[in-house]
């Protein structure tokens, strides 16, 4: 890895030095009795001279406190990535990009709580989940693919980084989640878009490695069977590809339907089906509103034909539905939030692919391995545009099943009230291009906990304090 990334940074080094003049031909063409030269753009060397390069640097502060008894945690994670593309030859794109962190001054993140026996859940993600003592040698290659484009079609081939529903970057620690296969957008009408594509590897939040698709399932923790047993499907669900295809049609300018459906080989299906509407109002005013369905349904034996070793229950399905509804102008937005996931079974989507879409989701915390939820959400945002600052303000409540009702609680989480306070500021000047970001979050027990920690540490009853700094160029 150390030097495939070495070599890839000699590579944009060169390309950043060279870029500081374009090829030219050999013989100046002469336009009214001066000497032009005339720019090559029709050699594979030039689409390279002509590329685009851009970096990012990150540092991100993240501190738990839990309640007395329990060990708090912080870290300090710092780093910075760069990233080339080269110009259109003959429509095809060339990428590669990578990212390194450092652990600048943390919590001892291998160290399990006295109490419970549990281990840190997420200051770790910050640097690798997989290590706990590795400070230094966290260093992943992001990006590495081949694009092609023609008019309103593109097909992308390689390592990237993917935005959908259910798998996404899920951002919110220094690196996000990548991806490893084909993609495809075609977006050939003014009321159609499309995007789909097979992948084949993943590289989780939080990792230095890119896994197979069975592999990745696992790399976090896997919580219990529905029998209140522990999981035991991590390296052992037999699955190669994820497909996914998802359709956006746009009915009229106030009205827009989105259909995806992911198929995980040997594993499970999941489709959801979401209409928004937008009604403008006079002022650049407007109320706005969603519903969502999805449903789940287990293929084959769920990944392995062992029970205590699949992921998905054989002939196993979920239901989720939700519903949402707000009023926004130029500076402020505000809206309520519903979401059920019925008592049919675990709503599963692995937490190393992605967040969920739920409109209820608030950072720091999932839904995902849940059955039998009401959650609700309201959220008020209120952004300073001459100012630079935006900020965010959400309260939620989520109704979970009991902590020992295992078959509809995978990971022994008990009912909470989340609080989300967020601010954001970026700066102008001499140092454009700088955004800081803090983030605040409370979760509140609302649940029966029997007394045993282990349903309460890092899951209830904490406050986390997040600080972000980041500098695009």
């Amino acid at each position: 890895m150390k030097k495939l990334l070495a070599a890839s940074w000699m590579l944009l080094a060169g390309n950043i030095v060279s870029a500081q003049h374009q090829e030219v031909s050999e013989k100046p063409d002469m336009y009214k009795g001066k000497q032009v030269q005339t720019v090559d753009t029709t050699s594979l060397l030039s689409a390279f001279k002509r590329g685009h390069v851009n970096g990012h640097f990150r540092y991100f502060f993240m501190a738990t406190d839990n309640r007395p008894g329990l060990t708090d945690y912080y870290a300090n994670a710092a780093g910075g990535g760069i990233r080339y593309e080269t110009a259109r030859f003959h429509g095809f794109q060339f990428a590669v990009s990578g990212f390194y962190t450092f652990n600048i001054g943390s919590s001892d993140l291998s160290k399990a709580d006295t109490l419970t026996g549990q281990f840190n859940r997420y200051e770790i993600a910050l640097f690798d989940v997989n290590d706990a003592n590795n400070k230094k040698d966290i260093d992943r290659l992001e990006e590495l693919y081949l694009k092609y484009s023609r008019k309103n079609v593109s097909i992308t081939f390689g390592r990237q980084l993917l935005n959908t529903p259910f798998i996404n970057l899920q951002d919110g620690r220094m690196r996000p989640t990548g991806v490893e296969g084909v993609w495809m957008e075609f977006n050939d009408t003014k009321k159609i878009k499309a995007a789909g594509g097979l992948l084949y590897a993943v590289s989780p939040r939080g990792t230095t490695r890119w896994y197979d698709i069975g592999e990745s399932l696992g790399v976090y923790p896997a919580g219990v069977n529905i029998d209140g047993s522990k999981s035991g499907y991590t390296n052992n669900i037999n699955s190669k590809a994820i497909a996914l295809l998802g359709i956006n049609y746009k009915v009229n300018a106030n009205w827009q339907l989105q259909v995806w459906d992911v198929y995980t080989d040997r594993v499970f299906n999941t489709v959801m089906l979401q209409a928004d509407l937008l009604l403008p109002q006079k002022n650049k005013q407007a109320f706005f509103g969603a519903v969502q369905v999805i449903k789940q349904d287990a293929v084959g034996n769920g990944g392995n034909a062992d029970p205590s070793k699949t992921y998905f229950e054989k002939s196993g399905r979920s239901l989720s539905f939700g519903a949402k509804a707000g009023w926004k102008n130029t500076k402020w937005e505000a809206g309520i939030n519903y979401n059920r996931i019925t008592t049919h079974g675990r709503y599963l989507m692995p937490r190393e692919w992605g967040r969920e879409p739920f409109f209820t989701f608030l950072p720091r915390e999932r839904n995902e391995g849940f059955g039998d939820v009401h959650a609700f959400m309201a959220k008020i945002n209120y952004n300073m545009p001459k100012a630079r600052v935006k900020t965010s303000l959400a309260a939620g409540y989520y109704k979970l099943p009991d902590v020992k009702d295992y078959r509809l609680n995978k990971y022994g989480l008990p009912s909470y009230t989340q609080l989300n306070a967020d601010i954001r500021y970026a700066f102008a000047g001499i140092l454009k291009g700088l955004e800081a970001q803090l983030l605040v979050v409370g979760k509140m027990n609302a649940g029966e906990t029997y007394n045993n920690k282990r349903f309460e540490f890092n899951k209830v009853d904490m406050l986390q304090y997040n600080f972000v700094l980041n500098y695009h160029f």
